[in-house]
């Protein structure tokens, strides 16, 4: 059992390891984290701006800063949660991972999502969007 839990469980610590640093070093304060250079260069917002904001505002209990730093990333972090659960879950039963790869149909489906919400987002309409 232990060599099945090895891979979730190895995830699991590093992704702890480095949302623990994102809560504890804040991304609103500028010298800690590289800028975006998209934003930079272009002054356009990719679909991770405000994906660290996010996450610390989520990490300190804070649902509605979060959503309003990057809503995309906050339903991403709230996805991986739950397939590293479903994978963890399925270690221990010994019943196989989880597939890392989803179908073809559901890649183009979450490239479209994204794509709309980067476009929606650098639209005037869609200011409630950018960080």
């Amino acid at each position: 059992m232990a060599r099945r839990l090895t891979a979730p469980l190895g995830v699991g610590t590093g992704v702890a390891v480095a949302a623990g640093y994102v809560a504890a070093v804040d991304p609103h304060r500028p010298g800690h984290y590289p800028a975006c250079p998209l934003l930079r260069h272009t002054g356009l917002y990719c679909p991770g701006c405000g994906g660290l904001r996010g996450l610390h505002a989520l990490c300190h209990g804070d649902l509605a800063a979060a959503l309003g730093a990057n809503a995309l990333a906050v339903a991403g972090y709230a996805a991986f949660a739950l397939l590293w659960a479903v994978w963890t879950v399925r270690a221990l039963r010994g019943a196989g991972g989880v597939s890392p790869l989803p179908r073809p149909a559901h890649r183009w489906a979450l490239g479209a999502l994204v794509l709309a919400f980067t476009v929606v987002r650098n639209l005037p309409a869609g200011s409630a969007l950018v960080p």
